[in-house]
């Protein structure tokens, strides 16, 4: 049941998602659009319940329980990131605004990039390692709790692995073919400038 209810939510944020952002552009209903987006965390709420009253029911934790806690984190740490990057694209697309702005891709401007980009994941893991240590404490010492307590080395195996790629774009930077650095324009796009 909680692997169903995990590709129940992960198609209805997809849903919720593209519904919120037609009405937003498309119907030209912004506040409609809003309402249906502000809708999504309902559905980590749902998976979260639906978990807790399967362990509460004797069910044994196992892996489905330790995938919807890092569902949910991961929900959490990049839901919103990836509800920005559509609608900039679902926006230049459908209703004429500005082109997305892309992700720097060279130098510094790339590290930085993808150190934020594993901050989120760090949320990302202490989010399901706190849920899966307070699934842990509610089997408590009667229950097995180790496929549990494999989702929280698996999270932090995840985060490590990120860490250590977020890490070469530091250490080995790519430099611009072109010369070019890229500098922030006033306007939060990004223009680039020649080398002297």
């Amino acid at each position: 049941m909680v692997v169903t209810l995990i590709i129940v939510c992960e198609v209805g944020f997809w849903v919720l998602l593209v519904a919120g952002l037609a009405l937003r552009y498309l119907a030209r209903m912004p506040r409609a659009g809003a309402a249906v987006l502000l809708m999504e965390p309902l559905l980590e709420l749902a998976l979260l319940t639906v978990t807790a009253i399967d362990l509460k029911n004797g069910a044994p934790a196992d892996w489905k329980h330790g995938l919807a806690a890092v569902y949910i984190g991961y929900t959490v740490a990049y839901g919103h990131y990836t509800i920005n990057w559509i609608d900039g694209h679902f926006s230049h697309r459908f209703a004429g605004g500005p082109p997305p702005v892309k992700p720097p891709r060279y130098g510094i401007a790339r590290a930085r990039h993808e150190g934020k980009l594993w901050l989120r994941t760090v949320l990302m893991v202490a989010v399901a390692a706190a849920l899966l240590q307070t699934a842990i404490w509610y089997v408590g010492d009667d229950g097995d709790s180790a496929s549990l307590r494999d989702w929280q080395f698996t999270a932090l195996r995840i985060l490590a692995i990120h860490g250590v790629i977020a890490a070469t774009y530091l250490i080995w930077q790519k430099k611009d073919p072109s010369g070019a650095t890229a500098t922030a324009a006033p306007d939060g796009s990004r223009e680039r400038t020649p080398a002297p």
